[in-house]
This record gives C-alpha cells, sequence and structure tokens, in this order.
C-alpha cells in the first residue's frame, strides 16, 4: 500500500473500498471484512447508501477477531443534502453516522454535494474536527469554481475532494487547482464503468507488459481510488496492485484516452439534478 498525506498531516491509503449500492447490509459487511482481510484499510460509505451500520460492524468484527486495529483504518462518511440544510441539521447527521457506524470517530467525513446551505453544514463538520469526532474533513463532487470560492470562505481548508475520475475523465485542470489549494482528489469510479472500452490497444498492451488486468492498469494511479465490488475474486484482483509502476510515458498514454465530460454522466451543475435531488430533502 501507499499513502497520500492530507493537509492534516494523517496519512491516507491511496487505495479504498468503496460500497455505494451494496444496499444488503449482510452482502455488505461481508464484503467489507473480506476486504480488511485482504489487506484494504480505507473503507468509503455515506448516509445515503444506507449501510453505515453494515460497515462498522465490519470494522468492529475484524477488530475484535484482532485483524486489524481501529488505528490501521481510515473510514469514510459523507452528510447527505437533507441534512445540509443547516448548522444544527448537519450537526445531528454527523451524530447519526457515528451512532450508526458505531465508531467514535471518522478519520473523514465529507459533504456528500454541493446543495443545500453548504457553508453552514461545513461549519458544524468543522466544530466537530475540532471536537476530534472528525480527523479530517472535506468535500464531494465540488467543481473548481465552487471549490476556489468555498476555500476562501471556510476556516478548515477540505483535505479531500471526492469526484469522478478516471482516464476517460482526467480533469487534469481540476487537479491543478486542487493541488495548488492544498486538497487531494479521490477518484470515484476510478474504473470508469461498462460505457468504456476495456479492450483497448493501449491499456491491454500495459496490462500484458506487467502480467496484469486492465482493471489492475486502471487503478494504478497516482491519486486515491475507491473501487467496489461484491465479488471476493474481484475484490483481492483489485487490491493486487501494488507490486507494478507506470512509467511516465505510460501515464500519458493512458491520458490520451480522456473524453472529457460526457452527456450521459451525473450532471451535478444541471437544474433538473439539483432540483431531484432538493424535491427530497
Amino acid at each position: 500500500m501507499e499513502y497520500i498525506k492530507l493537509n492534516t498531516g494523517a496519512l491516507m491509503p491511496k487505495e479504498g473500498f468503496g460500497v455505494f449500492k451494496i444496499t444488503d447490509k449482510a452482502l455488505c459487511q461481508q464484503n467489507v471484512y473480506d476486504a480488511i482481510k485482504a489487506g484494504y484499510r480505507l473503507f468509503d460509505t455515506a448516509a445515503v447508501y444506507t449501510n453505515e451500520d453494515a460497515l462498522g460492524a465490519a470494522v468492529n468484527q475484524a477488530i475484535r477477531e484482532g485483524i486489524v486495529t481501529r488505528e490501521e483504518l481510515f473510514i469514510t462518511s459523507k452528510l447527505w443534502v437533507a441534512d445540509m440544510m443547516d448548522y444544527d441539521h448537519a450537526k445531528a447527521g454527523i451524530e447519526t453516522s457515528l451512532k450508526k457506524s458505531g465508531l467514535e470517530y471518522f478519520d473523514l467525513y465529507i459533504l456528500h454535494q454541493a446543495m443545500g446551505d453548504y457553508f453552514s453544514a461545513y461549519r458544524a463538520l468543522e466544530d466537530a474536527y475540532a471536537a476530534g469526532k472528525l480527523k479530517a474533513i472535506g468535500v464531494s463532487n465540488f467543481y473548481s469554481h465552487v471549490l476556489l470560492n468555498f476555500c476562501k470562505v471556510v476556516k478548515v481548508t477540505p483535505a479531500v475532494n471526492q469526484i469522478e475520475l478516471h482516464p476517460w475523465y482526467t480533469r487534469e485542470k481540476e487537479l491543478e487547482v486542487m493541488k495548488e489549494l492544498g486538497v487531494v482528489a479521490e477518484a470515484w469510479a476510478p474504473l470508469g464503468g461498462s460505457r468504456y472500452d476495456f479492450n483497448n490497444e493501449i491499456l491491454t498492451k500495459i496490462a500484458a507488459k506487467y502480467n496484469k488486468t486492465v482493471g489492475q492498469v486502471l487503478l494504478r494511479r497516482d491519486t486515491v481510488v475507491i473501487p467496489k465490488s461484491s465479488r471476493p475474486e474481484r475484490i483481492i484482483e483489485n487490491f493486487d496492485i501494488w507490486d507494478f509502476k507506470l512509467t511516465d510515458e505510460e501515464v500519458k498514454q493512458i491520458a490520451s484516452l480522456d473524453q472529457g465530460y460526457q452527456s450521459d454522466r451525473i450532471k451535478h451543475f444541471d437544474p433538473e439534478f439539483v432540483k431531484g435531488i432538493l424535491s427530497h430533502c
């Protein structure tokens, strides 16, 4: 495992395990437990995933069995928009996440979307950070213009911005902005999804060179990635990426696959998307 240093000074694993859409709690708990045994130490959930309790149960099971200590793990959760309408709702949302997970603290807790009164919500995160309940705080899906303005206003610069990031959507200019601000980029959907061609000649050639799968090549990048899978063999495969390193030329070749923002992606800036989210709050 490799680590990246956050602006808090904490070290964050560069690969983690995400539990998005794993709504079956028993399956989620088993997947997380298996991932811990496979060597994962970073885990990512969210209030809206409705599985904070399952993830926490797996973590506590692994700790009880002596597989890992709490200090070796890096657990992330996110505050959903319904709890981002004001400071008090955000404060209550943080406490609910901690209670559901059965954990005394989160290593990282982030705002899930740039919606609602996210400035007030972030002040609740700042206070929980000062109290030690959250070891680091951050944001998700904040585009550069939003992130820049946000960082000029808040007291605590976000440690992480979790965004869609993969070879077909490299967001290089946005990454430069984050680097200037001291915000680490964390990639959700690091494999890009089924819409992209895994049989691409560039990718298959690089994978063959290292005797790896294309998926393993996609995950071996210089940022934090959080792939997900409910298949035990894929959980292990996704983690088996730390015995090779891409050359600078290979990184450039993979980046050449960039297609920019695609029209079928989630449109966080689309008024209809925003209306849809807010209608449930």
